[in-house]
């Protein structure tokens, strides 16, 4: 090998390792452009793929379940990159995508317990008018 490989070697090694003092500033700042571009590219698929009605479901279902609209992105996201969308996505496409989504997440089921010797301790039953 000669210097020149080596320093071309030695360089690739530095970069991917984060060595040579590099600066956290340049790497955070390359990050956020990295994640900024890549935000960029999923609306615009979007945009693509969804028509206006599901556009707007689709923003409302990210206010109220944020993680429920993140997949939802990222499977219509593969939809579209295999080719299995064809045109766009209507509100009634959106709906069915939504329930296997919702098939594929996690069910927790919320349980309420009532608990009768609370309601048992009601002053209501203290004055018996009529009986």
């Amino acid at each position: 090998m000669s210097d020149g490989d080596l320093d071309a070697l030695r360089a690739q090694r530095m970069s991917q390792f984060g060595g040579g003092g590099g600066n956290d500033a340049e790497k955070q700042q390359a990050q956020q452009e990295q994640m900024r571009a890549q935000e960029e590219m999923k609306h615009s698929i979007l945009s693509q793929v969804l028509d206006q009605q599901a556009r707007a479901r689709l923003n409302t279902l990210k206010v109220s379940k944020p993680d429920k609209a993140q997949m939802f992105e990222n499977m219509v996201i593969r939809m579209a990159q295999m080719g299995q969308v064809r045109g766009k996505l209507d509100d009634a496409q959106f709906v069915s995508i939504l329930e296997s989504v919702n098939a594929q997440m996690p069910q927790s089921k919320s349980t309420v317990k009532y608990d009768r010797r609370r309601a048992a301790i009601d002053s209501d039953d203290d004055e018996d008018y009529g009986c």
